[in-house]
Formats: C-alpha cells, sequence, structure tokens
C-alpha cells in the first residue's frame, strides 16, 4: 500500500497532464460550459437533472417520500445525466448548476422558474416549499439543520477523500486511505453514539437529516458504497446499521434509489422517471 515515489510539489501548480483515476476525463480546474446542449423538459412542476449518486439519491428518496404523502406538486421528472460522459458540462446543465454537479432542480411551477443547485439546497427547497420532514418547532428545525449541514460538510471526507484513494486512486497510497479512513470512522462513531438513544437523527421523527446522511452513510454500513464495508468494519457501528435497515425497508426509499440508476440489477435500474408508473 505505501508509495516509494516522492513527489515535490512545483512552486505554481498547472493543469498539464490528465490525474488519473477513473475520473481523469472529466476532472478540470476550470468552470463553464464545454458544449451547447440544451436540457430536455418533462410535464411535470419539477424537473430534476441527476443520476443515482448518493447526493442524487437524497432528492429523488424525498421526492417519493413527499408523493407517499399526497403532495400532487411534488410529481417529477428525473432526467438522466451521464456524469462520466461530460454532460454536467452542457450548456443547459451549466445554466441551472454552474458549479457543474449533480443534482439541480428546475422547479417550473413559480414564474420565472426556480433553480436550486446543491443536494442539501434542494432538501431545503422542497421540504419548505411542501411543509414536510422540515420541523417548524425552532429547536427542532435548528437540530435538523444541523444535522444536514454535518452531512454536507462531512461527506467529502468520505467520498472525494475515503473514496477516491480506497477505490477509484490510480495507485494505492497508505497515507491518504489511512487519513480519511480514521476521519470516516470517526464521523461514523458521531452519528452511532447520537443514535444510541435515538430512533432518528433528531429524535423519534424522520427528516430530511435522515434523507441525507441514509444516501452516504447508510449505503456505506448497508455495503452499498466502496465495497469498504469490511475494511471499515462497519458492523461495530451497530446503532447505525439498525437506523439505515430502517430507513432502507421505507416504501418511498426503496423506489427513491433506483430513480436515475444505470447500475446494478436490472430491476433496480430505472435511468429516467417521467411517471409513478416507470417505478412499478
Amino acid at each position: 500500500m505505501t508509495s516509494t515515489t516522492s513527489y515535490t510539489p512545483p512552486s505554481v501548480w498547472k493543469w498539464d497532464k490528465p490525474s488519473g483515476g477513473k475520473f481523469e476525463k472529466i476532472n478540470r480546474p476550470v468552470a463553464g460550459p464545454t458544449r451547447e446542449k440544451e436540457l430536455p423538459r418533462g410535464k411535470h412542476p419539477l424537473q430534476l437533472y441527476s443520476l443515482a449518486t448518493p447526493n442524487g439519491v437524497k432528492v429523488t428518496v424525498l421526492l417519493e417520500e413527499l408523493l407517499a404523502l399526497g403532495h400532487e406538486g411534488a410529481e417529477y421528472d428525473a432526467h438522466l445525466i451521464r456524469i462520466n460522459d461530460g454532460e454536467q458540462f452542457g450548456s443547459g446543465f451549466v445554466d441551472i448548476n454552474p458549479n457543474s454537479k449533480i443534482p439541480a432542480l428546475l422547479d417550473v411551477s413559480t414564474s420565472p422558474p426556480t433553480r436550486v443547485f446543491e443536494s442539501g439546497a434542494i432538501l431545503v427547497y422542497l421540504s419548505e416549499k411542501f411543509c414536510a420532514f422540515l420541523p417548524a418547532e425552532p429547536s427542532a428545525r435548528a437540530e435538523c439543520m444541523s444535522w444536514l449541514f454535518w452531512q454536507v460538510g462531512s461527506a467529502p471526507f468520505l467520498g472525494g477523500g475515503f473514496g477516491h484513494f480506497y477505490a477509484y486512486a490510480p495507485e494505492k497510497l497508505e497515507y491518504p486511505i489511512n487519513r480519511y479512513a480514521m476521519e470516516v470512522k470517526r464521523q461514523l462513531d458521531v452519528l452511532d453514539r447520537n443514535l444510541s438513544s435515538r430512533r432518528y437523527l433528531c429524535g423519534d421523527e424522520y427528516n430530511i437529516a435522515d434523507i441525507a446522511n441514509f444516501a452516504w452513510y447508510g449505503a456505506l454500513v448497508l455495503g452499498r458504497l466502496y465495497n469498504a464495508q469490511e475494511f471499515l468494519d462497519v458492523t461495530s457501528y451497530g446503532n447505525v446499521v439498525r437506523w439505515a435497515a430502517e430507513i432502507d425497508a421505507r416504501p418511498a426509499v426503496k423506489r427513491g434509489r433506483r430513480v436515475n440508476r444505470t447500475w446494478g440489477a436490472k430491476e433496480e435500474r430505472v435511468p429516467e422517471r417521467h411517471d409513478a408508473k416507470d417505478l412499478d
């Protein structure tokens, strides 16, 4: 695991060669579109442009939960964005999300249409729009927002840190893998300690904090992320495993996890969702 190659950083870093690894074709140090491409538009009030990565799953799960509560205004079209093909750099997508990351949402029920980017912001927007899965009482709301923002700030260490160096980097390096494995285990311990006395992250009520954290940490402890469950000894975080399994059993969660999915078992793939029947 240890690399014997030393590296001396240059005085000024320049992008002069591919970085290597799974995503080298789409990683670049500049923003903005690389091609002119309009986005498709469906028939529903909400237009989602996404892929079933953890950040994408957050939004489709919430949308399916809102529909399960009877919120007809939460009907949505989920358009597939193939990030490995660079579709997030099309001009239409960049108009909605200048950061060129999935997911991106366009609410065409407003005039003018409302764009929302960043998965955490989308969760808050939808919860406020439909008055669901976000507590109204100030203290409870603050607790929910705290765990939501904890996830937003913590997940890059799991994804871009641990996930990259453990699963995607062109070579295995001991220092970064150890560094990020230690941090991910600390994060799991944070969750496990909190869940030792609570059914859900904020208490007895399931909300967007659970949805956001489940998409990342639930997937990890259930063995769906980076194939790292044994390496990280995730079964030792029993409270997290219990919490993740309970959320995973929810029908809306099962539906949301399938949307914009292009890999895995055939019955789990629903590349695009334009009608509830697409999930039958």
